[in-house]
C-alpha cells in the first residue's frame, strides 16, 4: 500500500537537517541594560564601561554640566577611586596605634581613654605584634555599671539613698582587664587587601576596627570604619577634636618647621615646586619617609641630612622608632662636607681624648727597630749619665 511503502521508505532513509529559520533577538545598538543605555544616550558617550563613562563625565563636564553638585561630583569620584585603593594607602601608622596591654587595671584603662579620644582601644599581650582583641568604652561604662548597681530594696531603706542607686566605692579600680571579660574580637587585613572589600567584612562582621599585619603576623598599622568613610565624604571632625596646625610652617628666617608625617605633597606646595625629591615620591608618602630613605636608616635627633637641590633637613625631635619633627633650610650653595651634629661633636672630643698627646700633638710616635740588635746596657754609668762610684 502506498502509505506502508511511504512509511517504509521513510525509515529506512537516512536522517537529513534541515536549516529552519529561527527568531533572533535583534541586538541593541548599544549594548548594555536600559540604565547603561540611557545614560550613555544622555551624555552622548560610546559603547564601553559605565564606570570608565560616568568617570569621563565628572572629569570632563562642570558640576552645572553634569547636574551634580561639587560636594556631590567629589564623593563620586572618591567612591570609584575606592575600588583601587589599598589598606595600607589608609591605614593608620603603627606608630599612631593607642593599645594598652591585657593585664591593665581598669583605673589606668580609664585614663588611657580619657588621653587617647577614641572609643576603640587595640588590646595586646605582650607587644603590639601579639593582639588578642579591642576593647570598646561602652563595654567598660556597662561593666563599671554593673559592678557599682546597688540593690534597689537595699538602696531605699539607707538613710541617704544613693544617686541613681550606683556605689562606685565598691568597683575595684584595680581589677585587671583579662578579669572583666570585655575584650572583644578584632579583624585582621593585609596591607595590599582592597579597602572596599574591607568596608564589606566590617559590615558584615560588625565589627568596625581591623588591624593591618605584615606578611610575617607583625602589626604594620590600624583601620577603623571611621578612616574609611572619610575616603569617600572627607576628613570627619567631632566636638572633641582639637584643631591641628598646619603640617609646614615658614619661620622668620625663611626656614620652615614641618611634621614628619606631613604628606610630600604638602610639602612642595608650601615650601616651593624646586622641592622635588624625584623618584623617591613613588616609594613614599611623609616626609619622615623621605628622610628615612635619605639617611638609609633612622635619622638622630640634631642630624643633618641633604636634601633635594639646596635643602637641608635637621631633625629637632624623634624617638628610636620615628622621626617627628623637621627644620628645613635652603642653602645659597652646597655644602661639601656636612657640618657635624652636637653628637658627633661630642663623639670626636671622646675620641681624642684617648689618643696620645704625640698623636695630638701633631708628631709621629718613635719606632723601634727590631732588627737592631739591643745595646748591651752599660753598668758603668748610672741612670742619669754620671760614672759610678
Amino acid at each position: 500500500m502506498p502509505d506502508s511503502d511511504t512509511s517504509s521508505s521513510l525509515d529506512n532513509s537516512p536522517f537529513e537537517p534541515r536549516h529552519l529559520p529561527v527568531v533572533a533577538a535583534k541586538p541593541h545598538e548599544n549594548g548594555g541594560n536600559w540604565f547603561t543605555r540611557t545614560f550613555r544616550n544622555l551624555f552622548g558617550l560610546k559603547p564601553g564601561s559605565i564606570r570608565a563613562d560616568l568617570k569621563d563625565v565628572l572629569d570632563d563636564l562642570s558640576p552645572n554640566e553634569s547636574g551634580f553638585s561639587p560636594e556631590e561630583s567629589r564623593m563620586l569620584k572618591n567612591i570609584l577611586g575606592l575600588r583601587e585603593r589599598r589598606v595600607g594607602d589608609v591605614m593608620v601608622p603603627r606608630a599612631d596605634i593607642i593599645a594598652v596591654q591585657q593585664d591593665i587595671q581598669i583605673g589606668e584603662l580609664v585614663k588611657v581613654f580619657e588621653g587617647a579620644g577614641h572609643s576603640r582601644l587595640v588590646v595586646y599581650g605582650d607587644t603590639l605584634d601579639d593582639p588578642v582583641g579591642m576593647v570598646h568604652i561602652r563595654d567598660l561604662i556597662a561593666f563599671m555599671t554593673m559592678r557599682a548597681a546597688v540593690d534597689p530594696e537595699k538602696n531605699a531603706k539607707r538613710k541617704k539613698p544613693l544617686p541613681a542607686g550606683l556605689d562606685f566605692k565598691t568597683l575595684d579600680l584595680a581589677m585587671p582587664l583579662s578579669s572583666a571579660k570585655i575584650v572583644r574580637e578584632i579583624l585582621f587585613v593585609p596591607p595590599s587587601a582592597r579597602v572596599i572589600d574591607l568596608l564589606e567584612r566590617m559590615q558584615a562582621k560588625q565589627i568596625h576596627l581591623a588591624l593591618v599585619v605584615d606578611e610575617y603576623g607583625g602589626t604594620d598599622g590600624i583601620v577603623s570604619i571611621e578612616d574609611i568613610v572619610e575616603q569617600i565624604v572627607g576628613e570627619i571632625a567631632d566636638e572633641h577634636d582639637e584643631d591641628e596646625s598646619a603640617d609646614v610652617v615658614r619661620q622668620p628666617n625663611g626656614s620652615y618647621i614641618a611634621d614628619a608625617r606631613a604628606k610630600i605633597e604638602d610639602v612642595v606646595s608650601i615650601v616651593g615646586h624646586d622641592f622635588d625629591i624625584g623618584d623617591a615620591a613613588e616609594e613614599v608618602d611623609t616626609l619622615g619617609g623621605y628622610l628615612v630613605t635619605r639617611a638609609g636608616r633612622l635619622p638622630l635627633r640634631g642630624e643633618l641630612i641633604p636634601g633635594p637641590g639646596l635643602f637641608e633637613f635637621e631633625v629637632l625631635d624623634a624617638d628610636p622608632r620615628r622621626v617627628k619633627r623637621v627644620r628645613i633650610s635652603r642653602l645659597t650653595e652646597r655644602r661639601e662636607k656636612p657640618r657635624e651634629t652636637p653628637r658627633e661633636q661630642a663623639r670626636e672630643a671622646t675620641r681624642k681624648r684617648a689618643e696620645p698627646d704625640a698623636v695630638l700633638a701633631g708628631h709621629a710616635p718613635p719606632t723601634l727597630d727590631l732588627d737592631e740588635p739591643a745595646r748591651p746596657k752599660d753598668d758603668s754609668t748610672s741612670p742619669a749619665g754620671k760614672p759610678r762610684p
